[in-house]
């Protein structure tokens, strides 16, 4: 009875928890999407964004570089459930959901801070390899272990290369490209028949 009373008692402040959070989350995203550098955001104009106090935010980070990480990585789509029979429908799969975070603003934010503030911050960086790169990159070199195992896949080839090809290629095309025209609807398609090409037997 006194557990149930005790729940009750702190259940109607969770929502105002969860929305203070959501909003600076919301904040520090919207800054970094319009082009602000990680430098140039301030717990200040985050906190004046967000509609709540400095304290808040103190409260439930240390440091803007831990905010900005996890902001970053409430951006980060769901690992796509890469389950399927093929390493080519799995390597599709995977890089289809690259090619559809790049059509955000917010997403593409993602990438330009990873690329551009890794050295001037690399707690950050550190922090958001192990957030939101890492079980990505871990989830691929999977697929293409178990298409090794299975023989889909030559037994010699170098899983780290085949890892850093596939995601490159797609980086290439999203990150890299001459102008703003949509990306092709088949490119996930086009890099994992391109580059598995030369890793089957």
């Amino acid at each position: 009875m006194v557990t149930e009373q005790m729940g009750a008692a702190r259940t109607p402040g969770r929502p105002r928890s969860e929305k203070a959070e959501k909003a600076i989350i919301d904040a520090a995203i919207d800054m970094l999407a319009e082009g602000s550098g990680v430098a140039e955001l301030s717990i200040e104009a985050i906190a004046a964004r967000a509609g709540v106090g400095k304290t808040t935010i103190y409260r439930r980070w240390s440091s803007k570089e831990d905010l900005v990480v996890d902001a970053l990585a409430t951006l980060k789509a769901p690992i796509p459930e890469l389950d399927a029979a093929t390493v080519r429908e799995n390597v599709v799969r995977y890089l289809a959901a690259m090619q559809q975070e790049s059509h955000n603003r917010r997403t593409r934010c993602i990438m330009n801070i990873a690329l551009s503030e890794s050295e001037r911050f690399p707690h950050l960086a550190r922090r958001f390899r192990e957030i939101a790169v890492r079980p990505r990159r871990e989830a691929l070199r999977e697929v293409i272990q178990r298409g090794v195992d299975s023989g889909e896949l030559r037994p010699d080839v170098d899983v780290e290369v085949a890892m850093a090809a596939l995601s490159g290629a797609m980086l290439f095309f999203t990150k890299w490209r001459d102008n703003d025209d949509e990306l092709p609807a088949d490119l996930a398609d086009r890099i994992a028949d391109q580059i598995l090409a030369g890793l089957r037997p």
